[in-house]
């Protein structure tokens, strides 16, 4: 009975901790209770735990809580064992410019997804994603993914994640997607039309590099977003499609070249690493 008391504990001060990290500076021990249906003791109980050991910090202006100095900590050491191309932020500043759109550069993690870094602005912005599960059918980094799962792994993960509607035009059919994700892996690239954010489509090139067996293997993405614009008019993905697919197919290209560099120095950041952001 301790095992699965301590395990309901840690599952409960993730969930505290996801709360937090959603809502920005500032929430109240109170609404973290409403918002997880936690009664108030426990709540607080959940919080000190975490403020005590640097993964939030109490907040005395707003008498409220944000992420600690922990946090940044844990997504570097997980930057740190994925596959990040050497010169990263030249590769990324490089693509933003040619497609005149934000830019982000994904690695995948079994089937997961680890935003490593983008290259964004006021007039370009990449859309936030608190969490890729339950995502990954409705972007185009995520459709990526599934396409190249085998059979059995992708309908391991849908089954987890399942196909929530997450705005219009989101896909929630099994056999729709499985055609959507039939013309990735025709066309070697894939689109997001909106169908993650009601304002935004992304576009994203796969990156890979030489598998142990020889075979190619999906390591990470290069993707773009724009904004959805009524009957794909002036500025429309639809519009500047082939601008910017060339964009992302040099991004991703360039991205395996430099992981397949014999010497890798790290990586040059085009600004701060977002693991929410997709």
């Amino acid at each position: 009975m301790g095992g699965v008391s301590a395990l309901s504990s840690v599952h409960r001060a993730l969930q505290v901790l996801e709360v937090v990290a959603a809502a920005g500076d500032g929430i109240t021990a109170k609404a973290v209770a409403r918002r997880l249906e936690y009664n108030l003791s426990t709540t607080y109980h959940l919080l000190d735990s975490l403020v005590s050991d640097g993964y939030l910090v109490r907040l005395e202006t707003s008498r409220g809580f944000g992420l600690g100095p922990k946090v940044p900590a844990l997504q570097d050491r997980l930057v740190a064992q994925l596959a990040v191309p050497r010169g990263l932020g030249r590769i990324l500043r490089s693509v933003h410019r040619a497609a005149e759109a934000g830019t982000l550069y994904t690695a995948f993690r079994g089937e997961d997804v680890v935003v490593v870094a983008h290259d964004d602005c006021a007039s370009h912005p990449v859309p936030v994603i608190s969490s890729w599960r339950g995502a990954l059918h409705a972007t185009a980094v995520g459709k990526l993914l599934l396409a190249e799962c085998e059979d059995g792994v992708r309908t391991a993960v849908l089954s987890r994640d399942g196909l929530p509607s997450l705005a219009y035009r989101t896909i929630t059919d099994r056999a729709d997607l499985d055609r959507e994700l039939e013309a990735v892996r025709r066309r070697g690239v894939a689109t997001d039309r909106g169908e993650f954010h009601e304002r935004l489509a992304c576009l994203a090139a796969p990156v890979r590099v030489p598998g142990e067996l020889g075979g190619p293997t999906l390591v990470g993405a290069v993707a773009v977003a724009v904004p959805v614009v009524p009957a794909g008019g002036p500025g429309s993905i639809a519009d500047r499609r082939d601008r910017l697919e060339r964009a992302v197919r040099a991004g991703a290209d360039r991205a395996a070249g430099a992981l397949l560099a014999p010497v890798s120095a790290g990586w040059e950041s085009p600004g701060p690493s977002a693991a929410r952001r997709g």
